[in-house]
């Protein structure tokens, strides 16, 4: 079984880590899959950036246990060689709890941790570390450790007599390097497609050989050998193939998981790509939209310029279904204020403008409130946060026009997290769904009927 690289915490270096072994595996000509742990975007699109295949997300609170399986053995099962690249420390999960953290996910497959510590200033203290990990939880095994920032031979050979007499494979010594480096922003990594550092790939690969065991490692990378899951089924949906859905896809917004385009497709829904970036108007056979999240607030004076693509927005408000998530939100604002104090022009079909704040982060609760195109009411679904911004009413009593326009406007959930009671959040109509909450469509088949059905349905009435 493929292992779960882990640390005490983060910034220890699993994503560095998991690059160097891709990296490697990818000079030799061997194709592993990766995967995630936990709602992120932007590892899972440097994992995906080296050549290998594209890396998968698994996450149990979001998709549940049985997705979450059947997503890793589906993938899995295609290439001899996988691992999976855990979040935040091994035992960190939703809130204060382990549940749906990287031990959760390890122990739901079966599979071994390997462990890289930050043992910069340290020699003793990390067995003491490693053995507290190994003794919060019996269940788990850990079965190799990686110690990173290790500098001088004579650091490596403490580290090696601290760990002698103990029950674990140690697979590597990986100094500091900036060339392994990976650049960071205030939500993670810079994405690759927001002119991130692109990997040296023949680099990372040179450096995983001189500094990790890989003949070693490799035995935990092998791929499970049989099917032990059952599929998930999605019922037949009746789908009208003269009504493609848009998404918008640059080096703006990319926020958004592989499943849901695969989803899509596999049920017969053709797709457009529409890039803002580029200032495309949105293709003309398009029936609905999705914007998903990104750096709008980054690119806020190039979005505000980019007209064709902003009055092709509002014009396509008038028919067509708009899902928006987070980034994707902020450009149907009339402003987004930068980081600078700068107001830029968004396409002013909602009237809030957008402004930086602090970080709002985590898994959400939801309720429905009413019966809408994304959600029932009542109905409970699972999403999740991850942002600096925020949102302030535009509306003024002089602006009859937008008060006009908000009495049709409510918002379609209520949200909490796993600490906080229930608010309101987001905004609905007949034909618009936009939120700060990411979904994860395809392992919720409620959700994504309600999704198709307003993809599906809706627009006979503006057409």
């Amino acid at each position: 079984m493929p292992c779960v690289i882990s640390s005490p915490s983060t910034d220890s270096g699993k994503t560095t880590l998991s690059l160097l072994i891709s990296c490697w595996a990818f000079s030799k000509g061997i194709k592993i899959q990766t995967f995630k742990v936990g709602p992120d975007y932007l590892d899972q699109q440097q994992l995906s950036s080296i050549g290998q295949p594209v890396c998968r997300n698994l996450d149990i609170f979001l998709s549940g246990e049985e997705w979450v399986k059947e997503c890793f053995f589906k993938h899995s099962l295609k290439y001899e060689f996988s691992l999976i690249e855990g979040a935040m420390g091994l035992f960190d999960g939703l809130g204060a709890t382990t549940y749906s953290s990287t031990a959760n996910i390890s122990k739901l497959l079966n599979a071994p941790v390997i462990f890289i510590v930050n043992a910069r200033g340290q020699v003793a203290s990390l067995l003491a570390t490693v053995r507290g990990f190994k003794d919060f939880d019996h269940e788990l095994l850990i079965a190799g450790i990686i110690f990173n920032n290790v500098n001088t031979d004579r650091h490596k050979k403490l580290i090696e007599e601290v760990f002698k007499n103990e029950d674990f494979e140690i697979l590597g010594f990986l100094p500091s390097d900036s060339k392994i480096t990976l650049n960071k922003a205030n939500l993670g990594l810079i994405s690759p497609l927001d002119n991130g550092k692109e990997i040296d790939v023949e680099y990372f690969a040179d450096f995983a050989e001189k500094n990790l065991d890989v003949f070693s490692l490799i035995k935990f990378l092998k791929s499970p050998q049989k099917k032990i899951f059952n599929s998930l089924s999605f019922e037949n949906f009746k789908i009208d193939k003269s009504k493609p859905i848009a998404i918008a896809e640059d080096k703006i917004f990319h926020f958004q998981y592989p499943e849901t385009k695969e989803f899509l497709s596999e049920i017969g829904i053709p797709l457009i790509p529409w890039s803002i970036y580029d200032d495309e108007e949105i293709p003309k056979e398009a029936s609905s939209l999705i914007i998903p999240g990104g750096f709008p607030e980054k690119y806020a004076d190039h979005i505000g310029n980019s007209i064709k693509s902003l009055n092709s927005l509002r014009k396509f408000r008038k028919n067509g279904f708009i899902y928006a998530e987070c980034g994707g939100m902020m450009i149907l604002g009339d402003f987004i204020k930068d980081e600078n104090g700068n107001d830029h022009k968004m396409s002013g079909i909602l009237p809030f403008k957008s402004k930086k704040s602090k970080l709002t982060v985590g898994y959400r609760y939801i309720k429905g409130l009413k019966d809408t195109a994304i959600i029932k009411q009542n109905q409970l679904i699972r999403g999740h946060e991850f942002h600096y911004w925020e949102i302030e009413n535009n509306l003024s009593e002089l602006d009859l026009r937008k008060a006009e326009h908000q009495k049709k406007l409510s918002s379609p959930w209520k949200i909490k997290s796993w600490e906080n009671e229930y608010k309101n959040e987001g905004y609905f109509d007949e034909k618009l769904h936009a939120s700060w909450i990411h979904l994860h469509l395809p392992s919720s088949p409620e959700v994504a009927k309600n999704f198709i059905d307003a993809t599906q349905i809706s627009f006979s009435k503006g057409s």
